[in-house]
């Protein structure tokens, strides 16, 4: 096993833009036990919820994920449209089911 192998605990974070504010505010937390990267995480949360959601075109998310070990990882929706990103096995069976099942068979 190598150390791209080792499961590291994950949380990651659904964050929506407040304008009048200027702060981002939690709209969903979670967390998994996976090698996958941060960034893999991030795209599929952020994909999944956007797809289980009915987000209005004013909104603007993101999604922050955290290593125990303190790496992070914040991908925006403009990285999504970034295209050639499919979600690998690993990475869906680390989502929870309802965001699992919002993102596209592939």
């Amino acid at each position: 096993m190598s150390c791209e192998d080792t499961p590291a605990r994950l949380t990651w974070e659904i964050q929506l833009y407040e304008p009048c504010s200027r702060v981002w505010i939690c709209k969903s937390y979670g967390r998994a036990t996976t090698s996958s990267t941060p960034g893999d995480i991030a795209r599929a949360v952020l994909a999944g919820y956007l797809a289980a959601t009915a987000a209005r075109t004013t909104d603007t998310f993101r999604v922050v994920a955290r290593t125990d070990a303190g790496g992070a990882c914040t991908v925006t929706v403009d990285q999504l449209a970034a295209g050639g990103w499919e979600t690998d096995p690993a990475v869906r069976q680390a989502l929870p089911l309802y965001l699992r099942d919002a993102l596209p068979a592939g």
